[in-house]
């Protein structure tokens, strides 16, 4: 008798929320594990056993399994199932997972790049207007009871200089905003982007994008080299009037400088949707007005979150059938 091929298995850290149509067509030729384990340790401990001949992974960056499993460190990668080949790693950041650790180990590990750039670049336009135009203070005073009595002056963007510090995918779908309510736009890079790419953008230094930028934003994955990228140091050499921006990640900034430089005066004013020690907010932010704030909520739509499942199912697919991702993280370009 003939005994049928097992099917390949993929761990499901996380639940498949919206995207259930293709999981169901993949569940027909693959095995699909849930993640059990309640600990780090028992998820460990899993790995040798139920979870043994897991071959693909998928997370979600906000999933549940970030509580089990904690950061995907070195500890943790040489636990994982010995025939685990692919990591679908569910966002567009992925600090959470030591890349060096995986590659060593011969995992490849994808992320979500290109489907999240219009719902994070809407994001960072709406803390943009909010923070321009001071809206915090506005929408507290009606809640108040005060409607606009003794609200001081905003500021338009037309006509203001938009820093971009790192002008990948969601740098330039929020450049095309800015310039479409009429800012300048400048950007920063480690090298200068084509004139296609560019789309008319000034390229400048570092240090130039600090002190001419009336608006600062944020848009460069966080690593070691770019963890408080903007500090104390950087904040000074900024236009007192200047608005700072992040939808990328919270520790990119110096959270307590940023408290300071708004308390001080150093800077006009924030707009974040990320925290450098989610999901914690500062105290210094929550209590200051300048600063315009909200809970992560970047990629949560329906329409994102749909097809960023999308992405991630469709390369395991692809990895489990050739033996390659489609696509990895930029730093396993070439390493498979």
């Amino acid at each position: 008798m003939t005994v049928p091929a097992q099917k390949p298995q993929i761990l499901l850290m996380d639940p498949i929320k919206l995207a259930t149509p293709l999981l169901d067509d993949l569940s027909k030729v693959y095995d699909v594990l849930p993640l059990t384990s309640k600990s780090r340790d028992e998820f460990l401990d899993d790995c040798k056993g139920k979870y043994a001949g897991a071959q693909a992974m998928y997370r979600h960056f906000k999933g549940a399994s970030t509580k089990v499993t904690g950061m995907f460190d070195p500890v943790l990668v040489a636990g994982l199932p010995k025939n685990l080949r692919f990591i679908a790693h569910n966002g567009a950041g992925y600090d959470q997972i030591d890349v060096d650790a995986c590659t060593s180990a011969m995992i490849q590990v994808s992320n979500v790049p290109i489907a999240v750039d219009g719902a994070t670049a809407d994001t960072a336009l709406f803390l943009l207007l909010g923070a321009l135009r001071q809206f915090g203070p506005a929408q507290a005073a009606l809640r108040a009871g005060t409607f606009n009595a003794g609200l001081p002056l905003s500021n338009d963007p037309r006509g203001k200089i938009f820093g971009v510090l790192g002008m990948g995918g969601i740098g330039r779908a929020f450049a095309i905003r800015a310039r479409a309510i009429g800012m300048e736009v400048q950007y920063h890079n480690r090298t200068q982007l084509s004139p296609e790419l560019e789309q008319g953008a000034k390229y400048v230094g570092f240090e130039e994008l600090l002190t001419t930028s009336d608006v600062v934003s944020l848009n460069l994955p966080l690593n070691a080299k770019t963890k408080h990228i903007i500090g104390t140091k950087e904040f000074a050499v900024m236009k007192k009037s200047a608005v700072v921006i992040n939808t990328a990640r919270g520790a990119v900034i110096d959270e307590k400088a940023l408290v300071v430089a708004l308390e001080s005066g150093e800077i006009a004013g924030c707009g974040l949707d990320v925290y450098e020690d989610e999901p914690t907010v500062s105290e210094g932010l929550i209590k200051s007005p300048k600063a315009f704030l909200l809970p992560h909520v970047g990629t949560l739509t329906v329409e994102t979150q749909d097809e960023m499942e999308r992405v991630c199912l469709r390369n395991i697919d692809t990895g489990l059938k050739t033996g390659k991702f489609s696509f990895t993280v930029a730093e396993q370009v070439g390493h498979f």
